[in-house]
């Protein structure tokens, strides 16, 4: 027994300064949360947030860690989980603003908008602390990040803890899970949801994601108007993005050579065309008649393939200074970034780590796989100048002040505003600036969640003492109804708003509402609902702007009333 004791303590005479036995208590609270972690009712997992909750057990029972080393861990964790999360959606970042993501992120503004609204109403009304609401906040949207921006801003601000922050949080978080999904199936019905007619749309795109997805299909030329133009002169006449990958010529003759600008077109000729479904119709307008056509009906000698940019060289080059299709005769007809389709338009421009379909002769496509790399073992290994360059520029940015009118404070970034805004800007100027900043999915996960897993340890450990007080408390309850209300509001209103008035695809509309809510377990949800990629395309599209979002506001709400 004594053992034990000195071993969950930290005797002095067993542990020789602390050190250990702080790296001990940390690693068994992350592991232990891990594992509680994998457990799931209908799918549903609180996954991480065990970390907090075992942390916040072991902090109850003063099994803690050494106080400098806690608080230094728990903010190096911060900047870790922040700063991954930024480089992994900067290269999107902008790119979510254009064509249908507009009204997408508008709507997630909107969700962020009302959760802010209700979480101030019920702050006047109730003389709760505006420290306890925001960590109730931060997890009534289920947003780990948001809750590192309020302590770090009542720190900068106050210059001492809110231990109320945590116990926040953690109250709210559970009903952040499980208090969407009950939105979403009130909306369900709400609404008068025909989920069949929905999937059949989200499954065509149809909507605002129209402008984020390729088809392919083919066309039969029948439009004298277009008899011996070239396929440059009827992208002229369109005005619109389109490839023209593969040809059967007028007389059934199937053309080996890859298709280019000087291509002309005849009549009966069958054009094979990659393109956004917005423009599909346009195209058919103007050639002549959509034809069903099978792949393997085009040239026997002309192949797919997809290829994986792996040499740092190509990194920010455009499509038209490869010049692959003049001198190596193959065709890119589409390039996939982060999961989305992009027509390979001249003027684009290649990334580490994007995989391109190119149309080819075998040997073609075998010269281009040396030109562009196609080396999985290349992009193994991790960057790691611009991880940690770009670390200390964000904590450089973090503490620069600057002034918000009616604020006498000097505000600050802070330490989860710096580094995130940081690596967004690198993550997507980097590339164009022949910067190499791709990091492998696995490897930047690696970094995002060890620092998510240390932060929550400590502040779970760090708080854990007034927690347990605070939940047997009638304040403990009061708190998971404020938490209720500030997540089913807004999604449920937010949901009508995007239905009636924005018109979106019903699961594209619960993607957006989980992306707002930074939600992956309602993501999870809805993916079980549909075989449509719709939701997961809405998630993306908002997840940047909306992390973006609840980092900052839930530091001026603390800077306005704390």
């Amino acid at each position: 027994m004594e053992i034990l004791k000195n071993l969950f303590y930290g005797f002095p005479d067993l542990w020789g300064g602390g050190v250990a036995h702080s790296v001990m208590i940390l690693s068994l609270v992350i592991a232990l949360g891990l594992c509680l972690g994998k457990l799931r009712v209908k799918g549903v997992s609180l996954g991480l947030a065990w970390i907090l909750f075992i942390g916040l057990i072991f902090g109850h029972f003063s099994l803690n860690l050494d106080e400098h080393l806690l608080h230094f861990l728990k903010e190096f964790g911060l900047i870790l989980f922040v700063y991954s999360i930024g480089l992994e959606v900067g290269p999107g970042f902008f790119a979510s603003f254009k064509n249908g993501g507009k009204s997408l992120n508008l709507l997630s503004m909107i969700v962020v908008a009302l959760s802010i609204i209700t979480t101030l109403v019920i702050f006047s009304f109730s003389g709760t602390s505006i420290t306890s609401m925001a960590g109730i906040l931060s997890g009534a949207v289920t947003n780990t990040p948001g809750l590192g921006a309020a302590q770090q801003a009542f720190s900068d601000l106050r210059h001492i803890d809110a231990p109320s922050i945590a116990a926040g949080y953690a109250i709210a978080y559970p009903m952040g899970v499980l208090g969407v999904i009950l939105s979403f199936i009130i909306l369900r019905f709400a609404l008068r949801v025909d989920k069949q007619k929905e999937e059949d749309e989200a499954k065509r795109g149809k909507g605002h994601l129209e402008a984020m997805t390729l088809n392919t299909f083919a066309v039969k030329v029948s439009n004298q108007m277009v008899f011996k133009d070239t396929v440059k002169q009827i992208r002229y006449l369109l005005k619109r993005d389109f490839m023209v990958s593969k040809i059967i010529r007028n007389n059934g003759e199937r053309q080996d050579e890859v298709v280019n600008g000087q291509t002309v077109i005849e009549e009966g000729d069958i054009l094979q065309i990659v393109a956004h479904p917005t423009v599909e119709e346009p195209i058919i307008a103007l050639l002549g008649e959509k034809v069903d056509v099978k792949d393997e009906e085009f040239s026997s000698e002309l192949i797919n393939r997809r290829i994986l940019i792996t040499k740092p060289g190509i990194n920010g080059k455009s499509i038209s200074q490869l010049q692959i299709r003049s001198n190596l005769g193959a065709n890119i007809t589409r390039v996939n970034r982060n999961g989305v389709d992009l027509i390979a338009t001249p003027d684009l421009k290649l990334q580490l780590g994007d995989r391109v379909t190119v149309v080819g002769k075998e040997l073609a496509i075998a010269h281009t796989e040396k030109v562009l790399g196609n080396q999985m073992k290349r992009l193994n290994y991790p960057n790691l100048i611009p991880i940690f360059l770009g670390i200390m520029l964000g904590c450089i940015v973090a503490n620069i002040p600057f002034f918000i009118p009616g604020i006498n404070e000097n505000l600050r970034l802070g330490l989860t505003g710096g580094p995130l805004v940081v690596a967004i800007l690198i993550g997507y100027f980097g590339p164009k600036y022949n910067l190499v900043t791709y990091n492998t999915i696995s490897a930047n996960l690696m970094l995002r969640e060890i620092g998510i897993c240390i932060f929550l340890a400590c502040v779970g450990l760090g708080t854990g003492e007034q927690f347990i007080q605070t939940v047997a408390s009638e304040s403990g309850l009061t708190w998971i109804i404020y938490g209720i209300a500030i997540t089913m509001i807004p999604i449920i209103l937010g949901g009508i708003i995007g239905k009636l008035v924005f018109h979106i695809n019903y699961y594209t509309l619960l993607g957006v509402l989980a992306g707002a809510n930074t939600n992956p377990s309602a993501l999870a949800y809805v993916r079980e609902q549909t075989s449509a990629d719709a939701p997961t395309v809405g998630y993306a599209n908002v997840y940047p702007f909306a992390m973006f979002l609840r980092i900052v506001t839930i530091q001026i709400i603390i800077f306005v009333f704390g």
